[in-house]
């Protein structure tokens, strides 16, 4: 028999449960409706259900609150409300291990980084997780996300100078992967920095070997890669040439490595948006090997009218220094008074221009102008200026920004219902949020490239004002003995001189261009030293 103290606790415990039970199961049922309406493919429901989880507004234990951020992060990827979708995740990266779903969010991750450019930053957020995590990739149902997530990650590393674990990643992306191409290049930039220059020729020819042999799998921006390779390649051969002699402390250039250069430039085709790089970077090249004639031919080639949107105005530099160091003192002089002519009204506007768009916000409508072609700028400066705004990093921002616009949209054309909502408010409040900071960042960057023009103007100027200076100097025989001895030697070379094999004959330049000769003119050069 119960006593009526056991009776009185038995009801007190009922009469507990029945006030507990109907909030409980009203929990389980708002949590569980949710998931089922995402697993049906309902996502528009299922957002606007889940939102009101992770909000608060339905009762839910942290469990299945943790639970809801997750999955909403997923059906707004799934309605391509991607800025939204990188909210949730990076917050349940903020979290870190303490969130359930902290390791699958990684695998998100990997497809918005192929869905957003790389200036959503996604970069960063992959790098706060542990390298030993990424293993875990390895048997995605999704191909090729480890290997991205791996690339991402040694991206990260790379950025933070972690260099050694940057190499370690970086080698872990395979044949085959769409990532390949890409590490293997930043494997090569990082043993750039790392001043070893037999890894990098190694990592950059890996690229272009898995294109030969058809392993490479880069989808559209497969020809870049390769094309990129092959500069970065000659790049590097060119820096291995020039060496110092260790026991006299005089600068020589190694002639068989400075010709791996030049082959590795030749390799870029004139269709490759690198091609004019390819032969400007050259023209350096045959200097060094005493090759004027050639020098002055590539020079030719990139002031041709086709290419009048391009400039190189270093090319002038380097043709008064060909001049220069073949006693050519007239054609040395007019070359430093065309530079002055061509480049010193684009200094002083360019310095106009910049002193108006002072903040990023004003620099990034200006960018928008440039781009559209809406910025009234001279015809002297608005190639200079577009060709300089057009930075792949810039183009990446600008492409963000689209995107973003994209998303608004596609917000209003949803349902009303799903406008009105939590997370139709949220989702807008997130694009605004990710438009602010990226037009931020793209008024920035592209501020930074036009000031890099400018310094980089600035310093051609203080090279061909030495060149006019040595000029003064020989004129006055005040030219510095090691100056002489190196005119003397580039005299001697004999190699400013056309010379024609049996496969190619003469055409004189008469004053008009032909495409197909782009890239095989030659000026004859002939040294008036000693004499």
């Amino acid at each position: 028999m119960f006593s009526k103290r056991a009776l009185m606790r038995l009801s007190v415990v009922v009469l507990l449960s029945l006030v507990v039970s109907p909030a409980l199961a009203k929990k389980i049922s708002a949590s569980s409706s949710a998931i089922e309406l995402f697993d049906a493919g309902k996502f528009e429901d299922a957002a606007i259900a889940l939102r009101d989880v992770v909000d608060g507004k339905v009762r839910a234990n942290k469990k299945d609150t943790q639970k809801a951020e997750f999955y909403l992060g997923m059906a707004l990827f799934n309605l391509k409300f991607y800025q939204s979708s990188l909210t949730l995740f990076d917050q349940i990266v903020a979290t870190g291990d303490g969130h359930p779903y902290f390791d699958e969010t990684l695998v998100w991750l990997a497809k918005l980084a192929s869905a957003l450019p790389e200036s959503a930053g996604i970069i960063e957020k992959v790098g706060q997780y542990d390298v030993a995590k990424l293993d875990k990739l390895k048997d995605a149902k999704e191909k090729g996300l480890y290997g991205h997530v791996v690339y991402l990650m040694g991206r990260f590393k790379y950025q933070q100078e972690e260099f050694d674990e940057a190499l370690s990643l970086f080698g872990k992306v395979q044949k085959k992967d769409k990532f390949y191409a890409q590490a293997k290049l930043f494997e090569g930039i990082t043993h750039v920095r790392l001043r070893h220059a037999r890894p990098a020729i190694a990592s950059f020819r890996a690229v272009i070997d898995a294109e030969d042999s058809g392993d490479l799998d880069a989808g559209n921006d497969e020809e870049r890669l390769v094309d990129l390779a092959w500069l970065s390649l000659a790049r590097v051969y060119y820096k291995a040439s020039n060496k110092v002699d260790e026991a006299t402390g005089e600068f020589r250039v190694d002639g068989r490595v400075l010709g791996n250069a030049v082959e590795a430039w030749n390799k870029i085709e004139p269709g490759s948006e690198y091609w004019l790089d390819a032969m400007f970077e050259g023209s350096w090249a045959f200097f060094l090997a005493d090759e004027y004639s050639r020098a002055l031919g590539n020079i030719h080639t990139l002031l041709s009218p086709y290419f009048d949107k391009n400039h190189y105005p270093e090319a002038y530099v380097l043709k008064a220094v060909v001049f220069f160091y073949n006693c050519q003192m007239e054609n040395a002089s007019a070359m430093v008074e065309r530079f002055h002519e061509l480049y010193d009204p684009v200094q002083n506007e360019l310095e106009g221009v910049l002193a108006q768009n002072t903040d990023n916000l004003k620099f990034y409508d200006f960018l928008k102008a440039v781009r559209a072609g809406e910025a009234n700028l001279s015809p002297r400066i608005q190639s200079i200026v577009y060709s300089a705004l057009s930075d792949r990093q810039i183009l990446r921002h600008l492409e963000y920004i689209r995107l973003l616009d994209e998303e608004e949209g596609r917000l209003k054309s949803s349902s009303k219902v799903f406008q009105s909502s939590a997370v139709g408010q949220q989702i807008l409040q997130d694009v605004a949020l990710g438009k602010s900071f990226a037009v931020d960042q793209a008024g920035d960057l592209a501020r930074a490239r036009y000031d890099r023009v400018l310094a980089e103007l600035q310093d051609l100027m203080n090279q061909v004002d030495t060149v006019d200076v040595e000029v003064l100097s020989y004129t006055r025989g005040q030219l510095s003995q090691d100056m002489q001895n190196q005119q003397l030697e580039a005299s001697r070379s004999g190699r400013g001189d056309v010379e024609v094999d049996e496969e190619h004959q003469v055409w004189p330049f008469d004053g008009e261009y032909w495409r197909d000769e782009l890239g095989f003119y030659r000026q004859q050069v002939t040294s008036r030293c000693g004499r």
